[in-house]
């Protein structure tokens, strides 16, 4: 079986639009027997969900699962985005949401999540305190808004340089979970862990996860406001999980936009690599 595997095609984005449709078409003259899309398409509000997926020509199943930018919404919940709105819009025109119902074939097995972060990825050498990453904003973007002005009721545990860091992750103002990412973490830990068990007869099991599983595929040191960034690129916790199940032989993820291809335990784990300046596509055989 021949699995084509692409990530973070955002195509409600105008610049990246046209380079998503270039990589759709080169999958579409690949040719494949099972279709993989690990998070990013679009952004729920309006149809660019539905027009991209829309693009592939695939007589095989087509499997997708969320990410962080399908729960960016204008409305009020984002939970219910993942766990309803978009699975139905998805069946609706002959795509799997693999994370409520995993793929089987014969021996394999595909299952999927949007991943989610708990901060793990914060890096030490920062030493912001959790206040600021739970509030998705740096201290130094968090000092230019008064909404922000309680994380700095407490001061003495800010490090020097620490307000010199100006960075916003983007979540706190489009996603509406109703509850922590810590508490949304689990839940979809949980799900997966359930999923994972009743597949343990299966020879092979292949997941995808938007965000990342395992620290090695972080991308390297850059600037502090990218590094403070880290905190929200996924979450170790789910890399244990995947690694207590010996027939999970690959990991496919996105999010981060850097390809990395590398072996952590006896999993094989591959970040396809797309972002808003390149698209690509992996094809693997099993």
């Amino acid at each position: 079986m021949r699995l084509l595997v692409t990530a973070d095609l955002h195509y409600n984005h105008p610049k990246s639009r046209a380079l998503a449709d270039e990589v759709i078409d080169r999958m579409n003259a690949a040719g494949g027997d099972v279709l993989l899309v690990v998070g990013d398409t679009a952004a729920a509000d309006g149809d660019a969900f539905e027009r991209c997926l829309g693009r592939f020509q695939f007589a095989g199943p087509k499997l997708v699962v969320a990410g962080n930018h399908e729960l960016w919404t204008n409305g009020p919940d984002s939970y219910e985005l993942l766990h309803c709105t978009l699975p139905a819009r998805a069946a609706a025109i002959d795509w799997r949401w693999i994370q409520g119902e995993p793929f089987v074939a014969d021996d394999l097995a595909i299952v999927g999540s949007v991943g989610w972060y708990d901060y793990s990825f914060a890096q030490a050498n920062l030493e912001i305190p959790l206040r600021f990453y739970e509030h998705k904003v740096s201290p130094g973007a968090a000092e230019r808004f008064e909404e922000f002005a309680f994380l700095f009721d407490r001061q003495d545990d800010l490090p020097a340089g620490a307000k010199e860091i100006v960075a916003r992750w983007n979540d706190g103002r489009h996603v509406k979970l109703h509850r922590s990412d810590r508490e949304f973490l689990a839940e979809l830990l949980q799900q997966l862990e359930r999923q994972l068990q009743s597949l343990a007869d299966k020879r092979q099991i292949i997941a995808a996860a938007h965000h990342l599983p395992f620290r090695e595929l972080l991308p390297p040191p850059h600037s502090a406001q990218w590094d403070f960034a880290k905190a929200y690129l996924g979450s170790e916790a789910i890399g244990h999980l995947l690694l207590r199940f010996p027939n999970v032989s690959h990991l496919f993820c996105g999010h981060s936009h850097m390809p990395c291809d590398l072996h952590v335990g006896h999993i094989h784990a591959i970040n396809i690599g797309s972002g808003y300046r390149s698209k690509t596509f992996y094809s693997l055989d099993v």
